[in-house]
């Protein structure tokens, strides 16, 4: 399965902040929508980084309530990884456990066009296993019926 078949389920807009957005607003944000990560989009569309709330932790780890008062382009991921529309299922897999993040952007021809969560990409494979699992238990019934 390709990652264009998830982004067809998925709301056409993806939550993005502007690189000047403060991170107490990210983090309204990221509570009010409830998910774990916003694209950080420049003035131009242009995809600039990705923001998580395990930044957002790390940093209050190390800086603490002024972490509240720092913007989303000096916490967030510059030029993050992203895929295309056409890698499979096991190839964005294998791409966040390599990179030990849990959400990708996905990319055709320069443009933004969604993102996908470690969530949504696990889902998509039990769906697809399970299929498989059924379509194998239909064959062998009707093989020895």
């Amino acid at each position: 399965m390709m990652l264009s078949a998830i982004l067809k389920n998925k709301p056409a807009n993806v939550i993005s902040v502007d690189p000047e957005t403060s991170i107490t607003n990210v983090v309204k944000l990221l509570g009010e929508k409830r998910i774990g990560a916003v694209l950080v989009i420049d003035a131009h569309d242009k995809l600039v980084g990705i923001l998580s709330e395990r930044d957002i932790v790390r940093t209050l780890n190390t800086h603490s309530a002024a972490t509240l008062n720092m913007t989303a382009a000096q916490l967030m991921t510059h030029s993050p990884t992203v895929t295309s529309p056409e890698a499979t299922v096991v190839d964005a897999m294998q791409v966040m456990t390599d990179g030990r993040f849990r959400h990708l952007p996905v990319v055709s021809n320069g443009k933004l066009v969604g993102l996908v969560s470690i969530g949504d990409v696990v889902k998509a494979r039990i769906d697809q296993q399970a299929h498989e699992v059924d379509s194998l238990r239909a064959y062998v019934v009707g093989a020895v019926a």
